[in-house]
């Protein structure tokens, strides 16, 4: 498995509960915007810390070994991973 898949797997069990409750939310935001509103804003400013840390853990090794555009592409291909199961992540405001 590639570093990035093996990464957002791991994110996803170690961080199961909270992905559980915003998958719900996020998909409850879909269907109706105004109601999820600040439970989606809510819950996904958490959800951002956690990628965002998982992250940096991914690429922080790559670009200490002098690597800066392999980084950026793995950073790219980790947030594809995340937009597949989360496909409303962007909208996220964070609190």
């Amino acid at each position: 498995m590639v570093k990035y898949k093996k990464t957002f797997k791991e994110m996803l069990e170690d961080n199961q509960d909270l992905f559980n409750k915003f998958k719900i939310i996020h998909d409850n935001f879909a269907k109706d915007p105004s109601n999820w509103q600040d439970k989606f804003n809510e819950t996904g400013t958490k959800i951002l810390r956690v990628v965002r840390r998982y992250e940096n853990n991914l690429c922080s090794r790559s670009e200490n070994t002098g690597f800066g555009k392999y980084s950026i592409n793995l950073s790219e291909k980790f947030w594809e991973e995340v937009r597949l199961f989360l496909p409303l992540i962007d909208q996220v405001k964070i609190l």
